[in-house]
């Protein structure tokens, strides 16, 4: 797959059915036995490791499978601590839900104690793959990686300024307490900054994609174009009322959620 069309169709496609598998892994482990979300994280370790085996092996490929092979790594990694996140392994110390008439800088710190393991072990990541990957033949990885993360660090600095759809119906039981770390109201100017850089972004990486003259380049932004416009298209959500589950309506059949961004 040379072309960059079918780059950005497989990442679209690797985006919906990851975020499906990690639903129904979700599903089951809130219906499950007090142990089934350490189960589910543990049994998915793999999954982990294939990703860190993935970006060793495909550090010094520059070639079209290289980037593909990068590209899935970097989803790997991120995908299981996004698991572990979602089954309530991996999250943060404050495990309550925020009371409603405290400071600002108080309900920050709250929000912060609700994801903060999970975050500093993305951060831990992201800065591993930067190191292991500076001057690298095939940093696809990285940029996947440091893409995703991105576009989280905004999309939750949104939902704590305040956004007038949040979705919070979708959080899995185990952690309703983080809706009330949420703010409903209109848009901050923080979210017109961020579809701005966002679509920046978009257009940068689609001409990087279009003017690259290695076939190996050009799938590779091809790759982190569509995912940029993927986070794009989930931050417009939180301003405009589509419902979003309809697209992991095969997970639905069995009860599971669609996690919050």
């Amino acid at each position: 797959m040379t072309s960059g069309w079918a780059a950005a169709g497989f990442a679209l496609f690797t985006w919906w059915f990851s975020t499906g598998l990690i639903l129904l892994i979700v599903n089951r482990a809130e219906r499950g036995r007090a142990r089934a979300p350490a189960r589910a994280a543990l049994f998915s370790l793999p999954v982990l490791a294939l990703g860190a085996a993935g970006v060793v092996l495909s550090r010094g490929d520059a070639s079209v499978p290289g980037a593909y092979v990068a590209f899935l790594s970097a989803i790997a990694i991120w995908g299981w601590i996004e698991l572990a996140f979602l089954t309530g392994v991996l999250t943060g110390p404050v495990l309550r839900p925020c009371p409603e008439d405290v400071p600002e800088w108080e309900r920050f710190v709250r929000a912060w104690g609700v994801i903060a393991y999970s975050e500093m072990s993305l951060v831990a990541a992201l800065a591993a793959l930067w190191l292991h990957l500076e001057g690298a033949a095939n940093p696809v990885a990285f940029w996947t990686f440091a893409t995703l993360f991105g576009a989280r660090l905004t999309a939750k600095l949104n939902l704590w300024l305040g956004v007038p759809h949040v979705h919070a119906e979708m959080l899995p039981r185990r952690l309703s307490h983080v809706a009330s770390h949420f703010r409903i109201r209109r848009p901050t100017p923080f979210f017109a900054l961020s579809v701005t850089l966002l679509t920046l972004a978009v257009g940068g990486w689609t001409w990087t994609a279009a003017t690259a003259e290695a076939p190996a380049a050009a799938v590779g932004a091809a790759l982190v174009a569509a995912l940029t416009a993927l986070a794009l298209v989930e931050h417009w959500l939180m301003v405009v009322p589509i419902p979003d589950g309809v697209l992991w309506r095969w997970t639905e059949a069995r009860g599971a959620r669609k996690p919050a961004p």
